[in-house]
C-alpha cells in the first residue's frame, strides 16, 4: 500500500484488494448519490479494479481512499485524472460518506490533492467540476483556491467549473 500523501486529519493512499466492499459501500448512500456520476455496481467494480491496476503506473493521477488518521475508518474516495485527455490539465474530484460532510475535510483533501497534483511538473493548471445542486462542494473548490469559470458541458449536462492554474 502506497501513501499519496497525508493531512493533519486524513491519510490518502491506494485500496488494497479487499477493500472492495468498503469501496462499493459508499455508493449506497442516495444522498452521496445525488453529486456523482450514475454507475452500476459493476461498473464501480470495474472502476476500482483498474485503480488497482493502475497504481503500478502512476502515482500523479489516480483514485485513491481517504482515511482518517486517527482512526483508520475509510471516509470517502478521491481522484487526480487527466481532464479531458489533456495532460497539461487535472481534475481533482472526491465523494465523501455523508457523515464527513460540513467538517472542512473535502477542503483539507481537496488542497491536499492540489499541491500532489501540482508534483507533476506538466501539469499546468487543476480543475474541478460538480453537478449545479452541489453548492457544497462548489464551496469547498473555492476555499481550496480553485476560481468559478464558466459552466462546462460533459456528457449532455451542465456542471459547474473551477479552476487554478500553476502558481
Amino acid at each position: 500500500m502506497h501513501i499519496i500523501t497525508q493531512t493533519p486529519r486524513l491519510i490518502i493512499r491506494e485500496f488494497l484488494p479487499e477493500e472492495l466492499e468498503t469501496y462499493l459501500h459508499h455508493f449506497t448512500d442516495e444522498e452521496v448519490l445525488l453529486y456523482i456520476p450514475k454507475r452500476t455496481t459493476d461498473e464501480r467494480i470495474n472502476i476500482f479494479q483498474t485503480a488497482l491496476a493502475n497504481y503500478a503506473n502512476s502515482k500523479l493521477t489516480g483514485i485513491w481512499g481517504m482515511f482518517n488518521k486517527q482512526t483508520g475508518e475509510f471516509i470517502g474516495s478521491c481522484l487526480l485524472r487527466p481532464f479531458n485527455g489533456d495532460v497539461k490539465v487535472t481534475e481533482v474530484g472526491y465523494s465523501m460518506d455523508k457523515k464527513y460532510w460540513g467538517q472542512g475535510i473535502a477542503t483539507e483533501m481537496t488542497e491536499a490533492m492540489i499541491a500532489h497534483g501540482f508534483l507533476d511538473t506538466n501539469v499546468d493548471e487543476i480543475v474541478g467540476v460538480t453537478v449545479l445542486e452541489n453548492i457544497g462542494s462548489q464551496r469547498v473548490l473555492e476555499k481550496a483556491g480553485l476560481k468559478r469559470a464558466d459552466n462546462f458541458f460533459r456528457d449532455g449536462l451542465e456542471l459547474a467549473f473551477f479552476r487554478k492554474a500553476r502558481d
